[in-house]
């Protein structure tokens, strides 16, 4: 089994910047992509960014440019930094790890909440 457990998020000011975590446990060795996605109110959970087991990154397209998606291997965390914020950035981050066995698993999320 895999955990992952968000943490980062926070209240931040319109152009500011936040660089949220993603801690995986358990059966680290059958992930081989994580990413972030994101739910705002009233809206569907879509895509931000993923990164998998070899470095490669996607993102949603117009993100790119703002935010970065990495990892620490030594540390099973994946980070997203996220700069120049804008009030539509304003949901709850989710983490998620796709491992080999089929699964995806969620963490419980973290909400980021852009305003000033």
């Amino acid at each position: 089994q895999v955990q992952v457990v968000e943490s980062g998020g926070g209240l931040v000011q319109p152009g500011g910047s936040l660089r949220l975590s993603c801690a995986a446990s358990g059966n680290i060795f059958s992930i081989y992509r994580m990413g972030w996605y994101r739910q705002a109110p009233g809206k569907q959970r879509e895509l931000v960014a993923y990164i998998t087991s070899g470095g490669s990154t996607t993102y949603e397209g117009s993100l790119k440019g703002r935010f970065t998606i990495s990892r620490d291997n030594a540390k099973n965390t994946v980070y997203l930094q996220m700069n120049s914020l804008k009030p539509e950035d304003t949901a709850v981050y989710y983490c998620n790890a796709d491992a080999n066995t089929g699964k995806t698993h969620w963490g419980q999320g973290t909400q980021v909440t852009v305003s000033s």
